[in-house]
């Protein structure tokens, strides 16, 4: 039996559902850029592209080498294909323009490009996050593009995805059907369908939180993660483990496959900063994900998709994965 490989499976969505061609064709483009940041990834040592770079990108972060290269890889394998009116990146300030000398398209791309830059130098899964928008004056967008038209709540999101540079690389995508898994195969160069219609169980004995965060976090999160540790004698009787990564693509693909909830949540260290984890780069993109695969996604009060962001920047605080624990911390919050 022949293996689907991305590229058939968007043919194919442009036949059945009736996806546009550039919409497709953008998603290519990326997968590419991808598979190039996975080689780089790959090398390591061997390319001297570990280690940090001695910058600071506009979050404050200390970037690292294969952050900025990244970074450039996406850049440029998207500038010029005439799917783009624009596109904005957590290590750069402002929205990036399509050159004048390149024909511009309906869609917008907001990325990631290297999630959990952290863990590089130790080895560690890491990952590029992407979430495509549609312009909202596609006539207009012949000039610079300003803030403004990424502004859009999580619901507009027309196809987010992740690649994660682990043992395997792969790339789980959604178009708002579903959510599907491609394994890249080395020998054939391409990203081949090896998971179909992933599901986030609803119920979960796996958490994910940085512990040592814990003296600083509200009260509500300390009352859900004390019943957590309290196991079987506790309130919800049953033991929960704890993993953490550290890198949110990493700590996401494991509840996509086996199920778990991931907190980021607010804390009290500064009151100007209400979460870790960038909106329109981080949250918007993995939420769209795990909705997908049947699991939920809040910021402790409201569902994240349905915020408005107010900056390309935003932060927010993010609980997602199985809906039963979702939904439980979420009601800690709202009480």
């Amino acid at each position: 039996m022949s293996r689907v490989t991305l590229s058939r499976y968007l043919i194919e969505q442009t036949r059945c559902h009736n996806t546009p061609a550039d919409l497709r064709f953008l998603i290519e483009v990326v997968a590419r850029a991808c598979k190039a940041i996975s080689h780089a990834v790959s090398k390591g040592a061997l390319d001297d592209v570990l280690g940090s770079m001695g910058t600071e990108n506009v979050q404050g972060e200390v970037q690292k080498k294969l952050d900025v290269m990244s970074n450039e890889i996406l850049l440029e394998a998207n500038e010029w294909g005439g799917h783009l009116a624009g596109m904005a990146s957590e290590e750069m300030d402002k929205a990036y323009q399509i050159p004048g000398r390149y024909p511009k398209g309906a869609y917008l791309l907001v990325f990631d490009p290297l999630d959990g830059s952290s863990n590089i130098d130790v080895n560690v899964s890491v990952g590029t996050i992407f979430s495509v928008l549609r312009c909202p004056d596609r006539n207009g967008a012949t000039g610079d593009l300003g803030e403004e038209a990424f502004l859009q709540p999580g619901t507009e999101q027309v196809a987010a995805g992740y690649a994660i540079y682990g043992p395997q690389t792969m790339l789980l995508l959604t178009m708002g059907n579903g959510v599907k898994g491609f394994t890249l195969d080395r020998e054939l160069g391409s990203f081949v369908l090896t998971h179909d219609d992933i599901k986030v169980p609803e119920t979960t004995q796996e958490f994910a939180v940085n512990m040592s965060n814990q003296r600083h976090w509200e009260a509500p999160v300390q009352r859900y993660v004390s019943e957590l540790l309290a196991g079987e004698s506790g309130p919800l009787e049953k033991n929960y483990n704890m993993r953490w990564i550290a890198s949110m693509v990493a700590d996401v693909h494991r509840i996509l496959t086996r199920g778990g909830l991931f907190m980021y949540p607010r804390d009290d260290r500064d009151p100007s900063m209400p979460g870790k984890l960038r909106l329109m780069y981080e949250a918007n993109p993995m939420s769209f994900i795990i909705e997908q695969a049947g699991g939920a996604a809040t910021n402790g009060t409201q569902r994240i998709l349905d915020i408005q962001p107010t900056s390309l920047h935003q932060r927010v605080p993010v609980f997602l994965g199985s809906k039963e624990e979702v939904e439980r911390v979420t009601a800690y919050h709202q009480e």
